[in-house]
């Protein structure tokens, strides 16, 4: 992959994380990390990887919000980053920070299982 193409995918998650967090007010927009963007080589689209914290509802309400602020948020990338075509937008949900926390908690039990068992 070019280096190009690397600073535009870093950019556009830097600026979107700032944009997310200063600019953006939708109440249904819970917690909310950008993990990775992924941009095509004609930087035509970008896929943002996001990570939620929350319910199933409570996510789903965050992606309704984030969908519904696409253009907004093409539109302050767009005064942030100078390029000739600004990338369209394809947020995609990742559940690695759930898997991670549920990972934590099993292990936490075989820790207080083994405990108990007297075998730590």
């Amino acid at each position: 992959m070019s280096r190009r193409l690397n600073r535009v995918e870093e950019a556009c998650k830097e600026e979107l994380s700032e944009i997310l967090q200063r600019e953006l007010k939708d109440p249904r927009i819970g917690f909310v990390t950008i993990t990775q963007v992924r941009v095509t080589p004609d930087l035509r689209h970008a896929k943002v990887f996001i990570s939620i914290l929350g319910t199933k509802e409570e996510v789903e309400e965050s992606l309704a919000g984030l969908q519904s602020a696409k253009g907004y948020l093409k539109s302050r990338l767009g005064k942030h980053l100078r390029l000739r075509y600004l990338p369209e937008l394809e947020f995609v949900h990742e559940h690695v920070t759930e898997e991670a926390l549920h990972l934590q908690e099993i292990m936490k039990q075989v820790e207080d299982e083994d405990e108990e068992d007297g075998s730590v």
